[in-house]
């Protein structure tokens, strides 16, 4: 019996719709990187992408629990001396909670030529409004 090797031909991409309002953001975040690499898909194989397209909408209304939203930090740096900066979750939700989902789900997807390709397929949005109705996506229930 031969190994199955998916075509770039033979892959059906479609979109797919979440909207994040009262989800937890590492739940939420595991169901996007499964439908971003294609997992969800009897098609599916580490090394070819053959995940979907996710449309996140109201990231603003996205949940976490305990007390990670002043616990929780992201760290970036300059390069610089002294240039650390530092912020919490709940600063980052107030600015930019696109952000905070694409972070979370970046952590998700493989660090490789192929998990930059599966990142570029996801669409993040703060409100209910997003410019991709031509597409017709489906609405994802998880």
């Amino acid at each position: 019996m031969k190994t199955y090797c998916p075509k770039k031909e033979e892959i059906e991409r479609k979109w797919w719709l979440i909207d994040a309002q009262g989800k937890v953001l590492g739940r939420l975040a595991t169901e996007v990187a499964n439908l971003l690499r294609g997992k969800n898909s009897p098609q599916f194989a580490p090394h070819v992408d053959t995940g979907d397209f996710v449309i996140v909408v109201n990231a603003e209304k996205i949940q976490v629990t305990g007390n990670k939203a002043l616990q929780k930090k992201y760290y970036s740096h300059s390069l610089y001396p002294g240039g650390l900066k530092t912020e919490t979750l709940q600063d980052l939700l107030e600015k930019k909670p696109e952000k905070v989902i694409e972070k979370a789900v970046w952590g998700m997807i493989p660090k490789n030529k192929l998990g930059r390709a599966v990142y570029k397929k996801l669409k993040v949005y703060r409100g209910p409004e997003h410019p991709h109705a031509a597409q017709n996506p489906q609405v994802h229930q998880f």
